[in-house]
C-alpha cells in the first residue's frame, strides 16, 4: 500500500559563518589532465574531415606553406577542373 507523505519539512542549507571558522590553508591544486591517443586510422579520418570543411582560400594558403596534404588536393582539384568542363 501506498500513503503519501504529509508531515515532510524541508530545510534550507546554511552558509559557514566565516568569522568562526580558521581560514584554511591554501594548497595548490594539482591539474588533472586527461590524454587520448589517435589510431592511425582515426587521425587519418579526422584530417580527411578537417580537409574537407576547408575553404579554397584556406586549402591554397596551406599548400602555399608546404602542407603536403593540401598540395595533393590542389592537384586533385587541377587535374579533376577540365574533365568537368
Amino acid at each position: 500500500m501506498i500513503s503519501a507523505v504529509s508531515d515532510a519539512t524541508q530545510t534550507q542549507p546554511v552558509a559557514p559563518s566565516s568569522s568562526s571558522q580558521k581560514p584554511a590553508q591554501s594548497q595548490p591544486q594539482s591539474a588533472t589532465t586527461d590524454s587520448v591517443q589517435l589510431s592511425a586510422a582515426a587521425q587519418a579520418a579526422l584530417a580527411a574531415i578537417q580537409e574537407a570543411r576547408e575553404t579554397q582560400a584556406q586549402t591554397s594558403k596551406e599548400a602555399a606553406g608546404g602542407d603536403q596534404q593540401a598540395m595533393r588536393l590542389l592537384a586533385k582539384e587541377a587535374a579533376a577542373k577540365p574533365a568537368a568542363e
